[in-house]
């Protein structure tokens, strides 16, 4: 029998979404290899490198991406860096799997979007909720008709994070334009997560507010304005049989309830809840 070749991953990026999501999940699978980890600090790709024995380690992600062991490039830093890797990786001939969100604005999305498609590079945003074993156990319910006909649905999202006060490191999340908020990266996740399920709106609604109009560094007690909003609330009707579907996220919320989906039928309801809505352990 041939051994299959296994693909080459490059990661790009060393905080929680590499240590804690893509390395443990990637080891799990025999077709995966890292060979390659970058970060803008040396010391810490170097770091990751030893911990989990990749042979290759940069400090600047060009190095990673041009590798000619790296197949896939796996792409992790803060959002408004992902654009710039995404085009390097896919102008070297290189797969990508690049976090949500894909980029900081549309123009920069559609011209990536082109991109890879004129290079023929194989490409996954990483919307990741619809590829979990519960996401998949409700799209079967809901298609083998268990609750009927859609009447209405209800999602409830809270989180922590987002709130009156942040980490120094995560001074970049403040300006509108890195596009790096709850309505970006929250909303984004559990919005596509559900309407992938339930059906995509025909008609919506929605109230954004920035209820914590300023910022306070943990660490040095340094405030700053806040100019993303941190909490929203959509309502409005679903093309699936015209149901009405109503969801909030909020972020800051000292008490959080996690996640909590209601979804209603003719015959039956479904009822969902994680005390937790999001977790990097």
């Amino acid at each position: 029998m041939t051994k299959t070749k296994t693909v080459g991953v490059g990661l790009v990026g060393v905080g929680n979404w590499g240590r804690y999501g893509h390395i443990p999940a990637l080891c799990l699978l025999p077709e995966y290899e890292f060979v390659a980890v970058s970060s803008r600090s040396a010391e810490r790709a170097a770091q990751l490198a030893a911990e989990h024995t990749i042979p290759h380690h940069f400090a600047n992600m060009h190095d990673l991406v041009t590798h000619p062991e790296v197949d896939l490039v796996v792409v992790l830093p803060p959002a408004p860096e992902h654009a710039a890797v995404v085009k390097a990786a896919c102008d070297a001939g290189k797969d990508v799997y690049c976090e949500w969100p894909l980029s900081t604005n549309t123009p920069d999305s559609e011209a990536l979007l082109a991109l890879v498609q004129s290079t023929g590079s194989r490409h996954v945003v990483g919307l990741q909720r619809t590829v979990g074993a519960s996401f998949r156990y409700l799209r079967d319910l809901l298609a083998s008709g268990e609750i009927g006909k859609l009447r209405s649905v209800r999602m409830m999202v809270s989180v922590p994070s987002f709130g009156p006060t942040r980490p120094p490191g995560l001074a970049w999340t403040l300006p509108a334009h890195n596009f790096s908020h709850v309505l970006s990266i929250y909303g984004g996740h559990f919005m596509h997560m559900l309407f992938s399920a339930v059906g995509y709106p025909q008609t919506l609604s929605a109230v954004v507010r920035t209820q914590f109009p300023a910022l306070t560094f943990s660490a040095t007690g340094e405030s700053r304005p806040n100019e993303t909003p941190d909490g929203i609330v959509v309502q409005g009707t679903l093309e699936n049989d015209g149901a009405l579907f109503q969801l909030q996220i909020e972020g800051g919320k000292t008490h959080g309830s996690g996640l909590q989906i209601d979804i209603t039928g003719f015959d039956g309801d479904l009822v969902i809840r994680n005390e937790r809505a999001f977790a990097t352990k």
